[in-house]
């Protein structure tokens, strides 16, 4: 029987696996604080142990991808292992539970991205294609997921994200078989790769950047659901929220390619993270939660440009033979240390002040990286116009 078009496992498989993260993520920090009744503090250590886990594990599932050639086995492995891991909260009851279970499905998700933006970012470069239209299938299943999962919360209570989680990545786990098994060409050599880029014009100061803007988008993820809540929404709101935003994200991701060919890339990163600082200091305003759904799909402008674009950047000024290493570092700086530091700082925050203090600090935060990605476009005026001429 002849097999489907790979383009289409790959969206599949980006949907469900993005279902999977918006349907439980979101809604998890708000199950933690109400039904579970932690402490800010301890909320902040359960969101942030997962990019820690990931810092740790990342390199790992990499090695064992140029090792055996077979990340798509791997995939189908992790995705299944998440789904396990993430049930498993159901009977999580005391705090080192919920921190074991976190580490968990860490320890499996820590392959789900990196293996399957390497496939599709492999599959375009040799069969032609855009990325961009592949990848924005995973802002689709989170958009749907968190409204789905959020009227769901409503309607039979906040434990369904966990059956919602383990069933949708178990249909991953289904596409990712049948996804093309494009094994990375480049070894990823941390140590070395690592010695070798920070000499590299700009990646240094990109990797700060990567910290400050998407760090807090990370974040986000975990804590906008406590703040829809704080300003009066319900779990419903919640849903509709990061329905509007992730959503947004979609059209954006289909046009990043273009834009950034018209305009550079430089252009459209310190764009989309200006625009990002702003709308979380927006937020610290506590606004009416029709504004705060209003403004939503200025997501899509600051993440549906950012995340393309950024991974074009690394690309496109590393080495050829430390680029999978380029991509790791940068990974493993925004998705970990990033994610880390301000999930970690936003539940000490909660504690201290209140969820606006927590988007003060990111919107500050972000903007300072905005500002560092105008200082790299002036010292970098050939990579702003590279594309433009």
């Amino acid at each position: 029987m002849k097999q489907r078009n790979p383009v289409f496992h790959m969206k599949g498989y980006f949907f469900f696996i993005y279902f999977g993260f918006g349907g439980l993520f979101p809604l998890l920090t708000v199950y933690l604080q109400d039904e579970v009744q932690l402490s800010g503090a301890q909320i902040g250590v359960i969101t942030s142990i997962g990019p820690i886990v990931m810092i740790l594990i990342q390199p790992l599932w990499g090695m064992l991808s140029d090792y055996t050639k077979r990340p798509k086995l791997l995939l189908t492995v992790a995705s299944i292992g998440a789904g396990v891991s993430g049930f498993t909260y159901l009977f999580a009851q005391e705090y080192l539970m919920f921190v074991l279970t976190a580490s968990m499905i860490a320890l499996f998700q820590s392959a789900l991205i990196p293996l399957s933006d390497s496939i599709a970012m492999n599959y375009t470069k040799r069969e032609g294609g855009d990325y961009g239209r592949i990848r924005m299938w995973g802002a689709v299943g989170f958009a749907v997921a968190v409204w789905i999962m959020g009227n769901a919360s409503d309607l039979f209570g906040l434990e369904v994200i966990f059956y919602g989680f383990a069933v949708v990545m178990f249909a991953g786990a289904f596409f990712s078989r049948h996804m093309p098994n494009e094994a990375g060409s480049a070894v990823v050599d941390v140590r070395g790769g690592l010695k070798r880029l920070m000499k590299v014009k700009g990646f240094p100061l990109f990797l700060i950047i990567t910290f400050l803007v998407y760090g807090p988008i990370m974040a986000n993820n975990f804590y906008f659901g406590v703040l829809i809540q704080f300003a009066g929404g319900t779990l419903a709101g919640v849903g509709f929220a990061f329905l509007l935003a992730a959503g947004s994200e979609v059209p954006f991701m289909r046009w990043a390619g273009a834009w950034i060919q018209r305009r550079g890339i430089l252009t459209i990163l310190f764009a989309a993270a200006f625009i990002s600082g702003v709308r979380w200091i927006f937020y610290s305003f506590e606004p009416d939660p029709v504004w705060i759904y209003a403004t939503t799909i200025m997501q899509g402008f600051s993440i549906g440009l950012f995340v393309p674009a950024a991974l074009q950047y690394v690309t496109d000024i590393a080495p050829a033979e430390v680029k999978a290493t380029a991509v790791a570092v940068y990974a493993a700086v925004g998705n970990g240390v990033g994610a880390f530091f301000f999930s970690m700082s936003a539940g000490l925050l909660i504690d201290l002040h209140s969820i606006l203090a927590v988007y003060l600090f990111y919107g500050i935060m972000t903007l300072s990286g905005a500002l560092l990605l105008f200082l790299l476009a002036w010292r970098q005026p050939h990579v702003v116009k590279k594309e433009t001429a």
